[in-house]
């Protein structure tokens, strides 16, 4: 596969991802607030949608090569190993 197209199609499944994730959490959220009566199938379903919705997320990363660490998030740059360090032994 050519790189544009695993772009192409990473982003696509990231998208789609996000669009499940929202969505489970909205369906789950308003039948438990607005009491919508919907058959508990559907309710506890979208729980398990939020979980779909993350490994369609997370395939669409590793396709479209965006699951690298980068080194310009501030937490990597900045935090120092050797203030982890324990001195006292060598």
């Amino acid at each position: 596969m050519k790189r544009k197209t695993a772009l192409l199609i990473g982003n696509i499944l990231m998208a789609l991802g996000l669009i499940v994730m929202i969505g489970s959490i909205a369906l789950n959220l308003s039948s438990h607030v607005f009491s919508l009566n919907l058959p508990d199938m559907l309710t506890m379903g979208s729980l398990f949608g939020i979980f779909v919705g993350a490994m369609i997320w997370l395939a669409g990363a590793r396709l479209g090569g965006r699951d690298k660490v980068a080194d310009r998030y501030w937490l990597i740059k900045h935090y120092n190993h050797s203030n982890r360090d324990n001195h006292r032994y060598p």
